[in-house]
């Protein structure tokens, strides 16, 4: 367990967090300060916390003072000092008889050290500040960095304000942060360098840390529902096609709304799945229906025919330059955006038409080229690596006594990339490369297929489940979902296998003459 001496001049409110929090199960054994009256002494007595004070004499030497404290210190066992506005420039006398000591500054130093660092700021016009925890050595704010954080600084701030956003953005998650590396052991003080190594901090695709700069482009009508406050937050260094930094092309058309923002980038996503002309209707950021085919026009009336109900008020979006037959069709009926990379000048004079219909122009698709998606939750982030996976005719394991066709191999492949883009429990039929019945959002497997068929029996249009390849992004627990998928016509499956029910699962196929083909990776789709 990592022991603190804490040093403090006034409230020592970077004290109380660490205490409070115990980073890394560190503790405070004492906390001293060299004013009689400061706060701190008694908000730690609070907290059981030992204090101590030593204030300096009229005309004491600082070596003095500092003997002092030393000695004052020298009951109490500590393995790191931290100062928390600790108002004396500490010498060798005491720094070379304690183990490391560290100071929170606020300011990312070397910019703006010394005692007014948010005035220094605010006069410089800079909009980014934060906050340095650091080596403390005889040479003020100069120590050998540990580790920072960032703010922004906001047009309308004055020191007050700023000050806060360092306190509690910054300083109270970079300092807790450095005292958890010590007591992980994973920092090494490099005194002749004047550098800070910390094991496990290097960067990679998933950094220890991470350091997000994006900037609000715009503030939204509002959030999921009316009664939210949003805005969405460009990241300018993102290379890859997105519907954020795409131009609104119809003039006089009301601005993206939040939901707009976020079915529009899951349709986006899921027709960058395609090399071939594609097409996808999407409602509450799932598939109503998706499709490719050799004119866009095709695929476009394909993946609406899937549910057109559904697709009422949906979201469009197009791998290929829009061209007027497509447009036709995506206006005869409600839209709320369409999304594709370019525009014929035909296609755009009869979508224009529709004056609430967003026409978003992404460019040329090009490569992927962000790696990972992240999902905020209370209290952090959640990030991961996109699934850019999909599977090909070698990765498929057939698992039954009948073999599936050349038809049936290329309907998976198809199958499996729409249904990366389905919510779990997922389940997709396909017939071809175009979807017939989708059951998305399900908490029973089982009901997930009862959804895909009953959408496939009254929804479609011009289709039917029946002789179709069912899609599952998950294992299949029990027979059940097998038996409600021949009630459908279902004649071959694609799912991911591994259930301790698998042979039971392949035995329900075989005894409907089914195909069954397992992937070995499931598809889970949660957000």
């Amino acid at each position: 367990m990592l022991r603190i001496a804490g040093l403090a001049s006034n409230r020592g409110r970077n004290l109380r967090h660490i205490a409070d929090a115990a980073p890394g199960g560190a503790e405070l054994s004492v906390v001293l300060s060299n004013h009689d009256d400061a706060p701190v002494l008694d908000a730690a007595s609070g907290r059981g916390i030992p204090t101590e004070s030593v204030e300096r004499d009229e005309g004491e030497s600082r070596d003095s003072h500092e003997r002092r404290i030393l000695d004052a210190l020298e009951e109490y066992e500590f393995d790191l000092v931290c100062l928390d506005g600790y108002m004396r420039v500490l010498t060798s006398e005491f720094l070379d008889a304690v183990p490391t000591t560290l100071n929170v500054h606020p300011s990312l130093l070397p910019s703006f050290p010394g005692n007014d660092a948010h005035g220094q700021v605010l006069d410089s016009g800079v909009r980014t500040t934060g906050c340095t925890v650091h080596v403390v050595t005889e040479e003020v704010d100069a120590g050998p960095i540990v580790t920072q954080e960032a703010v922004p600084v906001f047009e309308d701030d004055d020191e007050a304000s700023l000050k806060d956003r360092v306190l509690y953005d910054a300083e109270f998650a970079a300092y807790p942060r450095a005292v958890r590396w010590f007591a992980e052991d994973r920092v090494t003080v490099d005194s002749e360098s004047g550098r800070v190594s910390v094991d496990g901090d290097e960067g990679g695709d998933l950094p220890s840390r991470r350091v997000v700069s994006e900037r609000r482009g715009d503030t939204l009508r509002y959030g999921e529902n009316p009664h939210q406050d949003a805005a969405v937050y460009v990241d300018d260094a993102c290379e890859e096609a997105n519907v954020v930094s795409a131009p609104q092309l119809n003039e006089g058309a009301k601005a993206l709304s939040y939901n707009n923002y976020n079915d529009a980038d899951g349709a986006l996503n899921l027709i960058k799945e395609f090399d071939e002309p594609a097409a996808a209707v999407i409602k509450h950021t799932n598939p109503a229906g998706c499709a490719t085919a050799d004119t866009l026009s095709e695929a476009y009336e394909r993946a609406l025919s899937t549910d057109p109900m559904s697709a009422f008020g949906g979201i469009v979006a197009l791998n290929r330059e829009c061209d007027a037959e497509t447009a036709e069709l995506v206006v005869d009926s409600f839209k709320e955006v369409v999304v594709a990379p370019g525009y014929t000048d035909d296609a755009l004079s009869v979508l224009t038409e529709k004056k609430n219909l967003r026409v978003l122009d992404v460019g040329e698709l090009g490569d992927i080229s962000e790696r990972h998606t992240e999902k905020p939750i209370v209290g952090g982030r959640l990030v991961q690596e996109r699934d850019l996976w999909s599977p090909t005719v070698d990765d498929l394991e057939v698992a039954t006594e009948r073999e599936p066709t050349d038809e049936q191999l290329e309907t998976m492949l198809f199958a499996w990339k729409v249904l990366k883009h389905v919510k779990s429990n997922g389940i997709l039929f396909a017939d071809g490369t175009e979807t017939v019945g989708v059951g998305m959002g399900q908490v029973s497997r089982v009901d997930a297929v009862r959804l895909a068929a009953m959408k496939a029996d009254e929804h479609a249009e011009g289709k039917s489940a029946d002789g179709a390849v069912m899609a599952s992004d998950a294992f299949f627990p029990f027979p059940d979902g097998i038996e409600e998928a021949a009630k459908a016509g279902i004649e071959a499956v694609i799912q991911p296998g591994g259930s301790v029910n698998d042979d039971d699962v392949v035995a329900a196929a075989d005894e409907h003459d089914m195909v069954m083909v397992f992937t070995g990776r499931r598809c889970f789709r949660h957000d």
